[in-house]
Parts: structure tokens; sequence; C-alpha cells
């Protein structure tokens, strides 16, 4: 499946770059991705709807096979949107934008 935006590349390669340092094995990530997608349950065969997927499924195996819990990943997610929303347009976004962390 082809990367219809940049978030999508992203998400698949920091899976394969988690992988490669043996955070979770590839039939763990298997299994992740697939309930992940049997939940979604959408019968939309998109790109984006299937890299959502890929997305709650990281953030599960996250979850259960490294020492990350799910509400770092949710203080992270809203830093991120948050220093996003500080971040003048055309300029890369930074945590070190986050007004909260100031």
């Amino acid at each position: 499946m082809a990367f219809t935006a940049p978030w999508q590349a992203q998400a698949f390669a920091l899976t394969v770059a988690l992988h490669e340092r043996g955070v979770f094995t590839w039939p763990d990530w298997a299994q992740a991705l697939s309930t992940a997608l049997a939940e979604d349950g959408q019968p939309e065969n998109s790109t984006e709807a299937y890299y959502r997927c890929w997305l709650v499924a990281l953030e599960r195996i996250l979850c259960t096979h490294s020492t990350i819990e799910p509400e770092q990943i949710t203080r992270m997610m809203r830093a991120w949107q948050r220093a996003a929303e500080a971040t003048p347009h055309g300029t890369p976004i930074s945590l070190a934008n986050d007004p909260v962390s100031s």
C-alpha cells in the first residue's frame, strides 16, 4: 500500500525501527495490526483508514511490549498538538514550542 501522507511513512519507519531494536517481533506486530483492522470494521479500503489502524496497533504494542503507559502516549500526543498549534506556519514543529512545557 502506498503512502498518501508523510505521517504514514513516518509511522511505517517508526514501526520498522522499533522492531529492529527488539521492542516486538513481527508475529506480534502482525497480530496487533490484524486486530486493529478487524476492530475498525470499516468497509472502506483507503490508505488513510489503514494507517489509522496502523497507529492504533503501534500504540497498543508499545504499551504491551515496552515500559510505556497509555497515559504517556496521551500526554505526548497532547504536547505535540500544542506545539503544532504554537509553531508558526512553515516552521518545523518542535516540542520546545509547547507552551505548557515552558
